[in-house]
């Protein structure tokens, strides 16, 4: 019963914030990116987000997401997992209500939100619903299926020994969170012993606080085979729950007797009162560590040291207020930014070409990450060109601005090729498809190629060059040359069985998206020359 309730609660969780998730549309990422610009800020921004995704794991791991894909700082970042640590007691407190009774009518409102209306909407807030209901009936069979262990003589031993032996709660509680992946559900689990009179409260504080010692291993996990400064931003996570946990034990007896004084004086329920003693641990450290972010910053660069590949995906020359002074200067600055968004797309191809020679994990990562850049430079870009159309414009400027919003187009589908690529040589690593000698040869001599191409490209974009846009031409023509002749010798590698067909089906699909990036190449030039 206990496994089962276990099972039906933490699955409520995951429900309710992916439910909760959609209700507030893509609008997580949104939060974190925007309002993190200081620490301060960063802990609102993980509160909220944690509130809305009911686990500070998922707000961690988003965090440390972003920081791997260069969209955040680790300050930043330290800041966001220090909110959802105090995000995360909104569960407890949910838990504190009691609202046990009303689980099943609650599920049902979900269930029929889900099945019997046709609106999205209504659908996403049943999803709520139903994991809201779904948390509370996990809660109280986990409850029912705990109540024997009062009467287990080796359990009443062990409350005994953890009642004397703070450290021992503590290990417990983390090894109990690292094995369900969840401190909501430890921390549930917790306030059900304690509301059967099963634990008592020096023995259940030391747990509580080994549960937020355990929820940082999911964190530690996602950021495996991250970037250096992902791993950073785990470490941080690890090092805040800890030094919080090392405080409060210097103190546990105070601590102790101040929760049992506040559940006398407020009449507060078992479960409420594990509540309240996790929410003001987890304020305070936060209170107490705020001002130390940049040392904290300082102590995990020095424990996880090397140079950290940094992508600025923010727009660096887009200035809002030069639209109303000068179109020409905006303009100007629009075409600087393009130029950035062209380079972050070549190299970002770079990387591609070492994934696909290589199979190095962290070269399809970061193709990823410049792909991502691009895709927001996109949008960035795009909304500027648009507001500057809205003034009156030279037709000089008018031909800048056509050609602007054409290149930006065509840098973006780069970007999206490239990203196929990778997806190819994901794809052939999954499926453990080898390619012959040859056929890697051929692609690294169409790599080149192609890079070289579009390298011309943006840089007779940056100094209007005719001639280096006319080479462009030349060089694309060679890359249709090539497709061409590649697609042949594969043909014939096929009928002498020197190649399997499925790395064929990979190959060929490479090819054809390194022909398509020359063409886009091409089309930058042929801007630049139809400008001239």
């Amino acid at each position: 019963m206990f496994f089962g309730g276990l099972a039906i609660f933490l699955f409520g969780i995951k429900y309710m914030g992916d439910g909760l998730q959609k209700v507030a549309g893509d609008k997580l990422r949104d939060i974190l990116d925007k309002f993190t610009s200081n620490p301060v800020m960063g802990v609102i921004a993980g509160i909220v987000v944690t509130v809305l995704l009911q686990t500070s794991t998922g707000t961690t791991v988003l965090a440390i997401g972003l920081v791997n894909a260069g969209f955040m700082t680790l300050r930043q970042s330290i800041g966001v997992i220090m909110g959802a640590n105090i995000g995360t007691t909104i569960t407890a407190f949910i838990i504190g209500l009691k609202i046990s009774d009303y689980a099943l009518p609650i599920i049902a409102v979900g269930t029929f939100l889900i099945f019997f209306l046709k609106n999205k909407k209504a659908n996403n807030f049943g999803q709520v619903f139903f994991g809201f209901g779904a948390l509370f009936y996990g809660l109280s069979l986990m409850g029912e299926g705990l109540y024997p262990l009062r009467e287990l003589e080796a359990f009443a031993e062990l409350t005994v020994s953890m009642s004397e032996n703070p450290f021992l709660g503590v290990l417990i509680g983390t090894v109990f969170t690292v094995a369900v992946q969840s401190s909501s559900a430890a921390i549930g689990l917790l306030q059900q012993l304690f509301s059967q009179g099963a634990l008592e409260l020096d023995a259940a504080l030391p747990v509580l606080f080994g549960d937020n010692i355990g929820t940082t291993i999911t964190a530690i996990l996602a950021s495996l085979g991250a970037s250096i400064a992902a791993k950073r931003a785990a470490l941080t996570h690890v090092i805040f729950n800890v030094i919080g946990t090392i405080l409060v034990l210097i103190i546990i007896n105070p601590y102790i007797k101040m929760m049992a004084y506040l559940q006398e004086a407020f009449s507060l329920n078992a479960e409420m009162t594990i509540a309240v003693a996790h929410g003001i641990f987890n304020f305070s450290n936060v209170l107490i560590q705020l001002p130390f972010v940049a040392v904290l910053a300082l102590v995990v660069t020095k424990l996880i040291p090397g140079k950290e590949t940094l992508i600025e995906y923010k727009a660096q020359h887009l200035d809002p207020v030069l639209i109303s002074q000068s179109s020409s200067i905006a303009l100007g600055q629009a075409k600087k930014e393009t130029l950035r968004m062209a380079e972050l797309s070549r190299q970002g191809l770079e990387e591609a070409s070492k994934f696909v020679s290589n199979k190095q994990k962290r070269h399809a990562e970061l193709t990823y990450q410049f792909e991502d850049a691009v895709n927001n430079l996109d949008r960035k870009i795009t909304d500027y060109l648009i507001k500057i159309s809205t003034n009156s414009l030279t037709a000089e400027d008018s031909r800048l601005h056509s050609m602007l919003m054409d290149t930006v187009r065509d840098i973006e589908r780069v970007g999206d090729h490239m990203e196929n690529i990778i997806e190819l040589a994901e794809y052939q690593v999954t499926n453990k498809v080898k390619m012959s000698e040859l056929a890697m040869e051929d692609l690294k001599e169409m790599f080149s190629l192609t890079i070289e191409t579009l390298q011309q490209a943006v840089k007779a974009l940056e100094d209007d060059d005719i001639l280096a846009a006319r080479s462009v031409v030349l060089k694309e023509e060679q890359i249709d040359k090539m497709e061409r002749q590649l697609r042949k010798k594969h043909i014939m590698r096929l009928n002498e069985g020197k190649c399997e067909a499925s790395a064929g089906i990979v190959f060929v699909d490479m090819i054809s998206n390194l022909e398509r990036i020359g063409d886009h190449s091409v089309n930058i030039a042929e801007a630049i020359i139809e400008e001239e």
